[in-house]
């Protein structure tokens, strides 16, 4: 709850309204509470990102069931029941924009976080399936690939670890990105700009899939 008041506060900061409700991508009663309390305070949703996500790093032949399934269960399966429960008010009313959040490892192999990739690139094809379902009746369903983006919680791994030195190197803008940079994808996919754009997988990432040799 601490995050959800924090950025709140910053939203109304801006002069904006924002509305105060918990949820958990497992739990599809507290999605519905989620729509339900924003249709009684604002009179509709147009827009969905789904943003929750977990992953663990470790070798792949000794990774349990039980952390596989519960990656999958976020990052996979929470995905399709917010899609399925903002999706059905989206599309009685014939508008909505959904963007689903994939990842670098939609696309190529990370090492030793095999059940994160398998989920990422599973968003990219349940966004594809759902583009095609959903855009004759007014709904446009997209993802963003962000690239590596430097945060509190992954500040240490990158600035201090061999893995985030080779992430680095890959990265042909010889930087990591800033959190503020993903917004404009995001307000594009979510806008009537991208009316015409369905099943789209936008990459922000200082070209790192484009990256080949860089010295």
């Amino acid at each position: 709850m601490e995050q959800v008041e924090a950025t709140a506060k910053e939203i109304e900061e801006r002069g904006r309204l924002t509305l105060r409700v918990t949820s958990d991508v497992s739990d599809r009663a507290s999605l519905q509470r989620v729509l339900d309390e924003s249709v009684k305070a604002f009179g509709k949703v147009d827009i969905l990102v789904n943003s929750a996500g977990r992953t663990k790093r470790a070798p792949t032949l000794d990774f349990s069931e039980d952390d596989w399934n519960a990656i999958i269960e976020t990052n996979l399966t929470g995905t399709l029941r917010a899609c399925q429960v903002f999706g059905r008010h989206m599309l009685e009313r014939e508008y909505g924009r959904i963007i689903n959040i994939a990842s670098l490892s939609t696309f190529v192999a990370l090492y030793e976080v095999a059940a994160y990739s398998a989920s990422k690139a599973a968003v990219a094809s349940l966004t594809k399936s759902l583009a095609v379902e959903w855009a004759p009746r007014g709904v446009c369903v997209n993802a963003i690939a962000p690239g590596v983006f430097r945060t509190a919680l992954n500040q240490k791994l990158l600035d201090e670890t061999e893995r985030g030195r080779e992430f680095l190197l890959r990265t042909p803008m010889k930087r990591f990105g800033h959190v503020e940079e993903l917004a404009g994808a995001a307000v594009f996919l979510a806008s009537d700009a991208a009316s015409f754009v369905a099943g789209e997988v936008l990459v922000v990432d200082g070209g790192f899939l484009a990256s080949g040799v860089n010295q």
